[in-house]
């Protein structure tokens, strides 16, 4: 196994367009990484100098101790799972799995006539890999079929099982799972998360869905516009954002914004937002803004009905006032658009709730975890 490090890497397409900019990022040894953002932020490209398949424009890719900018792609000990699956539909789900080894372990065709008994224990090893994987990913019984005998989900074990047979230092995934409905997603990313477990090999994997990193990634590297936001584990990027964006993107229903001002009254310090106002606790960084405008972040989780218990208490200070707009009932949850003077924002609450569409009704915000974040700068205070 072997970590990956992005030291410095830039990534320009034409004359101007960078796709990559300064990205410094070290990936662990069995460490799954998530590289996560919106399309056109930089992460697949990232990915695809990893494997060779783009040229870096500035800095240094490491696998291991080894410098690979100018190692080629099969020199890399990389193996690679494409969002398309990429495989080869004249072939057996068998030969899919066994060509990348046959490629590398069997040479040419006079060399195996004349080395017919080490040929033999060769094409034997590999047979095995192949139906030890297939049994490991529950595709044993498809071997003989062609891809387009089998659902979308099976393709995807068989591109799994074609990487994972090689036995690399490093695993690529570029969005394997986009192509899978909902339910077969959920099955197949456990069933990922049980594979590195089992495996321990060092995983980059790509995604535009946030649930996928929250729920996959040891680690998470959020990118936008081709430059690194935040890199931490889930729990941490989730209850401490690094800017508004990071606050944004991760989390769902997503962060509410709502643009504010830092007042002091007495010796309190508050977050105005017009409508209502909110005690800063503690020895907040944002006293320091007094009279500045921010934006606070409320996520929708942590405005709760004051009329059902919660851990949170109320008091006057947490409570406010607002009207329900709409009610979506999730089962689980409710997820409810409400309106505060002209504030638009989302909670999700708890399905024992009374309160019904149209209603004024009150509810109570954690302030231990509510998020203040400078205008200028867009950075978490």
């Amino acid at each position: 196994m072997a970590g990956v490090a992005f030291k410095s890497i830039e990534k320009v397409f034409g004359k101007d367009v960078k796709a990559v900019d300064n990205l410094t990022l070290d990936i662990k040894d069995k460490e799954f990484m998530v590289l996560v953002g919106p399309s056109g932020c930089g992460k697949t490209t990232a990915l695809r100098m990893v494997a060779g398949l783009e040229e870096a424009t500035a800095g240094d890719i490491m696998i291991g101790d080894v410098r690979v900018n100018d190692v080629p792609p099969k020199d890399r000990d990389i193996a690679m799972v494409f969002q398309n699956y990429a495989l080869y539909p004249h072939m057996s789900v068998y030969d899919n799995i066994a060509f990348g080894l046959r490629l590398r372990e069997l040479k040419g065709f006079w060399w195996q006539v004349t080395h017919w008994g080490e040929t033999r224990t060769i094409k034997e090893n590999i047979d095995k890999r192949v139906n030890d994987v297939a049994k490991m990913l529950d595709i044993d019984k498809y071997l003989l079929r062609r891809p387009k005998e089998l659902s979308g989900g099976q393709r995807q074990r068989v591109a799994l099982a074609r990487a994972i047979v090689r036995k690399p230092k490093v695993f690529l995934m570029d969005e394997p799972l986009s192509n899978l409905d909902a339910k077969l997603r959920i099955q197949t990313r456990a069933e990922l998360i049980r594979l590195h477990r089992q495996l321990g090999i060092t995983t980059i994997y790509v995604t535009h869905d946030q649930v996928e990193a929250m729920t996959m990634g040891q680690r998470m590297a959020i990118m936008r516009d081709g430059v690194l936001q935040q890199c931490d584990e889930p729990e941490k990027v989730y209850a401490h954002p690094a800017n508004k964006f990071v606050a944004g993107f991760i989390g769902s229903p997503p962060m509410n914004f709502m643009a504010s001002k830092i007042v002091q009254e007495g010796s309190k310090f508050y977050v105005d937002a017009t409508d209502f106002k909110l005690p800063l606790n503690g020895e907040h960084a944002a006293k320091a803004f007094v009279g500045k405008s921010v934006t606070l972040g409320i996520r929708p989780e942590m405005i709760f009905d004051k009329n059902i218990d919660s851990h949170i208490k109320p008091t006057a200070e947490n409570t406010i006032t607002a009207k329900v707009d709409v009610l979506e009932p999730l089962g689980h949850e409710y997820v409810a658009y409400l309106n505060l003077g002209q504030h638009n924002f989302i909670a999700t609450i708890d399905t024992g709730t009374k309160i019904k569409e149209g209603q004024t009704a009150e509810f109570v915000i954690n302030l231990d975890a509510i998020h203040v974040f400078d205008d200028e700068t867009e950075l978490a205070i």
